[in-house]
C-alpha cells in the first residue's frame, strides 16, 4: 500500500520535479545539454547485445564500480554496462575513466513515466547499485520487468540503517526484490541483514580494489618542472575547514623544510576563489591552477581548483593528507594514494572508510594524525627521513596492489546471481 501511495504522489509531482530541474539548471547543477536524460531520455542508443547497467550515486561511488564494471567487461566480452550516477562532477570524471563498451548516463528522477522511459530504451539485463542509492520507483520499476537486481558494496550509516528499520514494512519489500546484496564489510552485513531479513554476502569493499588513478605525464612534467626539487604536501580532497588546517600544518613544517610546496585539492573545485582568499587574507602565497597559473617559486600553497588530476598531483607529492577525516564527512579512499606509493595520512573521521584505514594502519601503510599541528609533525619528520618516508611509501603501495581480488569475487557472484535468477523465470 505504502508503494502505490509513495508512487502516485511521484506521478502528480511531476510539474514539480521540472520546477527543480530548473531551479538546478539555474545553479550549474545538471548539464543544460543533457537534462533531459533526467527524465529518462536517453542521449545515446543503446548497443547490440546484453547490457548492465551499474549505477552510482557520485563520485565516490562510481570510482568505486570502475573496478567492479572493468571486471564484468572482461569476463563476458559480448557485453556492455551502462553507469548512472546523479551529478555533474561524476559524469565529467566518468567521461575520461570509462572503458571501451561503458557509457554514462544521468539518472532519471524517481517519477514513474521518466524511468519507464529509461527502461523502456535501455532494458538492461541487470541492475547493479552500488552502496546505497534506493529509490523505490527505480528498484521497483526494474523488479516489476523482472530485472534480476544486485546491490554491491552495500553500504550505510548507523542512523540511515536505523531509519531504514523503523519502516520495516517498506524496506522488507524493497530489499526482497533483490537476487544478490553484497556488503561493503562484516559490519554492514550485520546491518542488512536486519533489513533483509535474509542471508547477505561480504566478500571484502569495492572501493579496495579500484585501479590507480589516471596521471596525465604532460601535465606531470609541466608541473614537475615548475616545482623543481621542492618537497610536495597533497592535501588531498579537502572540505571546509581542513584548508586552514593543511596551511597550519603548511607553517609547522615549513619552519624547518623552507622550500616546501603545499597544494591544496579542494573536494568540490568551485570553492577554489573563496579558498585562495582565505589563504591569502592569513599570509600565505597562493596562485590557483583554474587560473592557468603554476606554482613559482615564492608560492607557498598551490590551490588546484581542477577536476580529473588527482591521479597526476598524487604522483607529484612527497606525502598526502586524505582528507574529509578533519571534519565529520566520514573521510575519503586512503588507496588512491597509495596505488602511487605514497605515504598516507588521515584524520580520526575515517567512518565512510573506517576497514580500509584501520586495515592500512595495521600493514604499516598509512598513519593516523589527530589534528593541525599533529600532521605538520608527521609531514615535518617524512621530510626529513628518507627512508621512513620511502618504507611507509612502498608498505602503502604493497596494499594497494594486493586488493584487486575483491572486484573478480563481486563480479563472479554477479554472474551466478543474473544466471540463477534468468534461470528461475
Amino acid at each position: 500500500m505504502i508503494f502505490h501511495l509513495y508512487s502516485g504522489a511521484m506521478r502528480l509531482a511531476a510539474p514539480i520535479l521540472e520546477g527543480l530541474l530548473r531551479k538546478r539548471l539555474a545553479r550549474g547543477k545538471e548539464d543544460p545539454e543533457r537534462v533531459g536524460e533526467r527524465r529518462g531520455e536517453a542521449s545515446l542508443a543503446r548497443p547490440a547485445g546484453r547490457l548492465f547497467w551499474v549505477h552510482g550515486a557520485s563520485v565516490g561511488e562510481c570510482q568505486a564500480a570502475l573496478a567492479l564494471i572493468e571486471r564484468l567487461l572482461a569476463k563476458d566480452p559480448d557485453l556492455s554496462i551502462l553507469l548512472t550516477s546523479g551529478t555533474l562532477t561524476s559524469a565529467r570524471l566518468m567521461q575520461d575513466r570509462l572503458p571501451k563498451r561503458a557509457m554514462h548516463q544521468f539518472v532519471p528522477l524517481d517519477q514513474p513515466a521518466w524511468i519507464a522511459r529509461f527502461l523502456d530504451h535501455w532494458a538492461p539485463d541487470a541492475a547493479i547499485f552500488v552502496e546505497s542509492d534506493l529509490w523505490p520507483n527505480l528498484v521497483l520499476s526494474a523488479a516489476k520487468r523482472d530485472i534480476p537486481l544486485v546491490l554491491a558494496n552495500a553500504r550505510m550509516s548507523e542512523s540511515s540503517l536505523e531509519r531504514w528499520r523503523r519502516l520495516s514494512a517498506f524496506t522488507g519489500r524493497l530489499f526482497s526484490e533483490f537476487a544478490l546484496v553484497l556488503a561493503s564489510n562484516p559490519e554492514q552485513k550485520a546491518g542488512f541483514e536486519s533489513l533483509t531479513r535474509s542471508p547477505v554476502l561480504w566478500v571484502g569493499n569495492l572501493k579496495r580494489a579500484a585501479a590507480p588513478l589516471a596521471a596525465d605525464p604532460d601535465k606531470r612534467a609541466a608541473l614537475r618542472t615548475a616545482i623543481g626539487t621542492r618537497p610536495v604536501f597533497l592535501a588531498a580532497s579537502t572540505h571546509p575547514g581542513e584548508e586552514k588546517a593543511a596551511a597550519e600544518a603548511h607553517r609547522l613544517a615549513a619552519a624547518e623544510c623552507q622550500d616546501l610546496l603545499t597544494i591544496i585539492a579542494p573536494r568540490h573545485p568551485t570553492r577554489g576563489v573563496e579558498i585562495s582568499d582565505a589563504l591569502t587574507a592569513a599570509g600565505f602565497k597562493c596562485v590557483r591552477r583554474s587560473d592557468g597559473a603554476l606554482p613559482g617559486t615564492e608560492t607557498e600553497i598551490y590551490v588546484a581548483d581542477t577536476l580529473g588530476e588527482m591521479g597526476t598531483l598524487f604522483d607529484l607529492s612527497d606525502a598526502v593528507f586524505v582528507a574529509g577525516s578533519l571534519v565529520p564527512v566520514g573521510g575519503h579512499n586512503p588507496l588512491e594514494p597509495a596505488h602511487f606509493g605514497k605515504p598516507v595520512l588521515f584524520g580520526q573521521l575515517m567512518a565512510k572508510n573506517a576497514d580500509i584505514a584501520s586495515d592500512m594502519i595495521a600493514a604499516h601503510a598509512a598513519r593516523e594524525i589527530a589534528d593541525a599541528t599533529d600532521l605538520g609533525r608527521r609531514i615535518r619528520d617524512l621530510l626529513r627521513d628518507d627512508s621512513a618516508r620511502a618504507e611507509l611509501g612502498a608498505n602503502a603501495k604493497t596494499f594497494a596492489l594486493g586488493q584487486g581480488a575483491i572486484a573478480d569475487e563481486m563480479a563472479e557472484r554477479i554472474f551466478a546471481a543474473v544466471a540463477e535468477r534468468g534461470a528461475r523465470r
